[in-house]
């Protein structure tokens, strides 16, 4: 058993200052087997053309998968990097929340793959990435 409250009180903290704390992402759900956040999609978030920008999209799965590994790998004197994420966008929005939700795919001794998935207050599709983070020793 884990105490919810205290791993998503720790994910953010953990991010504060960073990338993660200047786009808004939020941890808002954690469970056995998925991590979930939210980002609010503000006229800073938009590309040119006024919608959201496809790398704040990128940032909101890498963080939410990558931060899922983490928490989920359990391993003493190691640590997680993401080596490869790839995202389809199905969907362009200007306004609101957008949601992600990581689960794994595949969590090997060395290797994990993860599914990202993100969308809108309607529930609506926006984006789905896959992550792929390696195990390192520290």
């Amino acid at each position: 058993m884990f105490d919810k409250n205290y791993i998503l009180d720790e994910a953010n903290k953990r991010c504060e200052g960073t990338l993660v704390s200047t786009l808004g992402i939020v941890f808002t759900d954690v469970g056995e087997h998925f991590l979930e956040a939210k980002m609010e999609v503000t006229p800073a978030h938009h590309q040119p053309a006024g919608v959201l920008h496809g790398g704040a999209t990128a940032a909101l799965a890498e963080t939410v998968g990558s931060s899922a590994a983490a928490i989920f790998s359990k391993k003493e004197n190691q640590m997680l990097r993401g080596i490869e994420l790839s995202i389809n966008h199905v969907r362009g929005i200007s306004e609101g929340f957008v949601f992600a939700k990581a689960i794994p795919i595949h969590m090997g001794r060395t290797m994990q793959l993860w599914k990202i998935s993100i969308i809108d207050e309607n529930q609506r599709d926006i984006s789905f990435a896959k992550l792929t983070t390696l195990t390192i020793d520290k």
